[in-house]
């Protein structure tokens, strides 16, 4: 599934897998995930290119973290794009929460949606990768800009049996926006991996009012997770494609948007894109 989406992204452009690097979220080690019964986590990377049939730059990692960790890797990926002599980074994650381990877990935490529990998740599996570049390729007009991005760990994780007051979140948040890129006003629209948990909604309801301070008629907030469930590690990549895509395909609500994206392990991480033009 990771070779495979790997592939796709690396056919949207002219740069050779020698000259790309790749930056992956695997299943969260924390999880005892059925991949690793097959393939050991310090593996995993390797099987993955080893099954796309390219060798892509020593420089690529792959980097436990959950969805967050994604977001968080985009510092990482520019000093790789700028240092080491990679042209061109490919971001992504893959996971599936559909096996019976995350399955009975989350059983047992009450947290999968059913007919008694209206406020679950959906568990789903995917992998999800991003083409980056220091600077847009082609002739199009229109391109995606990342501006700004801002981590930070959430103590009262879902796993700990309390709610989040969403300090981490509104930590990221804030620092995704503090610079000379778009601020806190320009915000036109929201991606993000929310997975309709009872936790995510209560956490999301502090951390909103707290950061979002200009007055909207309505704040457009996309879930890719409404459509095709919960997909862990694979999260954080999607949600930057989704934004990405609303821009390029112009069916974007405004010209800026933030994702925001949660880690089952507690960390969050925002981050500011835009849409750009070519004078």
């Amino acid at each position: 599934m990771a070779s495979r989406a790997m592939a796709e992204a690396l056919r949207t452009g002219g740069i050779a897998p020698e000259a790309t690097a790749i930056l992956l979220t695997p299943p969260d080690g924390f999880r005892n995930h059925p991949a690793y019964q097959d393939i050991a986590p310090h593996d995993f990377l390797a099987a993955v290119i080893r099954a796309s049939g390219h060798r892509f730059h020593a420089a690529s990692r792959a980097i436990d973290g959950g969805a967050a960790a994604s977001i968080g890797l985009l510092e990482r990926a520019v000093d790789m794009m700028e240092q080491q002599g990679v042209e061109q980074v490919l971001l992504g994650g893959v996971d599936s929460l559909v096996n019976d381990s995350d399955l009975a877990r989350l059983a047992a935490a009450r947290r999968l949606k059913a007919p008694d529990n209206a406020q679950g998740l959906v568990p789903g599996e995917a992998a999800a990768f991003v083409r980056l570049t220091l600077q847009p390729e082609g002739k199009a007009t229109v391109f995606a800009a990342i501006h700004g991005i801002g981590t930070a760990q959430e103590e009262d994780t879902v796993l700990s049996g309390r709610y989040s007051q969403g300090r981490a979140m509104l930590g990221a948040l804030r620092d995704a926006v503090t610079g000379s890129g778009p601020s806190e006003p320009d915000i036109d629209f929201v991606v993000s991996n929310g997975n309709g948990e009872r936790y995510h909604g209560w956490e999301m309801l502090i951390t909103r009012p707290r950061f979002y301070r200009t007055r909207r008629d309505m704040m457009a907030t996309a879930y890719p997770a409404m459509t095709i469930g919960d997909i862990g590690a694979a999260g954080g990549a999607l949600v930057l494609m989704l934004a990405a895509d609303s821009f390029l395909k112009d069916y974007a609500p405004g010209s800026t948007a933030i994702c925001e994206v949660a880690s089952e392990s507690g960390l969050r991480a925002a981050a500011v894109m835009a849409r750009m033009t070519r004078r």
